[in-house]
């Protein structure tokens, strides 16, 4: 019986600690926006990383550094992970583009699925994206340029003005 209550004991701490680091990261790091599930966890230096899915998982895995010097480059009033405050962070330089121009709120990596278009790397988060993309190319283009999501394209319309000035 003493077993059963150790047991019980130590599940509750176990289950307490998790909720405090959850309560803390309210936030997947990946789905900009999207509340975290308790149960969809990432390792990064040896602290728990929440995210909002398993798909978030698996695209934290790709490239765990790149999100992590991502999601904490994201300004905000509190820090999106709050776990990795004092943790040393690698001198990734990150991307111009850094959401994915379908699915907006969504973050890249250099990892994530990408095509050639007009001789930029436009990178999506899932290979689906890139069919909704070639649905009509042009106008996803310009919307997501609108929004600013494709930065490296705005060097395009940059050197076109001036050589037009």
């Amino acid at each position: 019986m003493n077993a059963m209550k150790a047991f019980i004991f130590l599940a509750l701490c176990l289950s307490l600690s998790f909720a405090a680091f959850a309560e803390d990261q309210k936030l997947c790091p990946i789905m900009a926006g999207s509340e975290i599930d308790v149960n969809e966890v990432a390792q990064y230096k040896g602290k728990e990383v929440y995210m909002c899915c398993a798909t978030c998982v698996t695209a934290w895995e790709l490239n765990p550094d790149y999100y992590a010097v991502a999601a904490m480059s994201i300004e905000s009033e509190k820090p999106p992970l709050p776990q990795l405050e004092g943790v040393e962070l690698p001198e990734s330089k990150l991307m111009k583009q850094r959401f994915c121009p379908i699915r907006r709120t969504v973050i890249v990596c250099p990892e994530s699925p990408s095509i050639e278009y007009r001789g930029k790397t436009v990178y999506f988060f899932r290979s689906s994206d890139i069919r909704r993309w070639n649905r009509d190319p042009e106008g996803n283009l310009e919307k997501a340029r609108k929004a600013g999501l494709l930065p490296q394209f705005d060097e395009e319309k940059e050197e076109r003005d001036e050589s037009a000035g």
